[in-house]
């Protein structure tokens, strides 16, 4: 395994983090609420930084996405890329790739993916039927992509939906409840889609987690360094480091298991163990690092208008999204009680 980023792996997370730091300010993501942010939206469109993902692959997009949650940057890049660029780029016809991609690469085109929906979407000749109670960015998306209860992916217009109901989540994403009756969808690739996307998907929102948590530390050890009790540093008593060093661990296993199954994925190699592996920690460890975060700021944690309290809600969203820890331990324990040696 070489998790060392190509040139232009490196490349592309040089420039996402200058754009993320330029535009995803406290003031913009105040003011941006739970719908997108259109400015910086177009930024990293026309830098060509969501087509870049299909040269740079999944561990690429990680890379990305950790700039991102630095910032709680309030755009749906994660969403985006993975259930729109690198799904029709996979598992797309060559009809589907030619007609979809041009406006998922420009950022014109915006799907996001209801994801997962166990039992709760049937599939017939009148089309698709059923609801999702929440998908994160369906109220900025054009498409969103669907799993029926035999696990195919469709792709749906939410024009063509029957409802598109907005709901608030604990983080300030523009999700919806998906109304679905009759619904026509355009089917995704194979029977083994799903699943490819499913993992694709839990890596990719690791790598985010891992962004929202070395955002939360940064801001955790800056006010420490600063913030004086009987005058010294906070930073100076061991407690305080002690925690801090337990969260700086944490977010590095994030990452390390986050690189290592994008790594795996785009080698080829069979990547769901290890994205499992992945999306517990970001579930297990990304809640220790935001609510670490949260108590070294003190009474200051505790105001919902500080910059730090977005990585709690955010680290606190992602860990349940796709999984709770629970869940995902018991997934990989099937998979052991099965033999799987990946």
């Amino acid at each position: 395994m070489d998790f060392t980023p190509t040139e232009e792996q490196e490349a592309a997370r040089e420039l996402a983090g200058r754009i993320f730091a330029d535009l995803a300010t406290h003031e913009r993501l105040r003011a941006a609420g739970t719908g997108t942010d259109a400015e910086l939206w177009k930024a990293l469109c026309a830098a060509g930084l969501p087509g870049a993902v299909e040269e740079t692959g999944l561990l690429g997009l990680v890379l990305l996405l950790e700039e991102q949650g630095r910032r709680t940057a309030q755009v749906p890049f994660a969403a985006s890329c993975v259930y729109g660029i690198l799904a029709v780029a996979r598992h797309g016809t060559e009809e589907q790739r030619a007609r979809l991609l041009p406006g998922l690469r420009d950022g014109t085109t915006v799907v996001t993916g209801a994801l997962p929906a166990p039992g709760t979407v049937t599939a017939g000749p009148g089309g698709l039927d059923g609801t999702v109670d929440w998908v994160p960015w369906l109220r900025d998306a054009g498409h969103v992509l669907v799993p029926d209860e035999d696990r195919v992916l469709w792709l749906v217009r939410t024009e063509d939906a029957a409802a598109v109901e907005a709901v608030e989540l604990t983080a300030p994403w523009a999700a919806a409840r998906l109304v679905l009756d009759g619904t026509p969808g355009e089917r995704l690739g194979g029977s083994g889609a799903h699943d490819d996307v499913l993992a694709a998907a839990r890596i990719a929102f690791a790598g985010l987690q891992a962004g929202v948590c070395a955002g939360s530390l940064a801001r955790a050890v800056e006010h420490t360094s600063v913030r004086e009790q009987f005058g010294r540093p906070l930073s100076t008593r061991q407690a305080v480091q002690l925690r801090a060093a337990d969260a700086h661990m944490d977010t590095e296993a994030i990452r390390v298991t986050a690189y290592e199954a994008a790594w795996r994925f785009d080698e080829g190699l069979d990547a769901a163990g290890a994205a499992l592996t992945a999306a517990w920690w970001a579930s297990e460890a990304g809640r220790r690092v935001v609510h670490a975060g949260q108590h070294l700021h003190g009474g200051t944690g505790a105001d919902l208008d500080h910059p730090v309290h977005r990585h709690f809600l955010w680290g606190r969203q992602l860990d349940a999204y796709l999984g709770c820890g629970t869940e995902l331990l018991a997934e990989l324990g099937d998979r052991l009680a099965k033999g799987d040696p990946s």
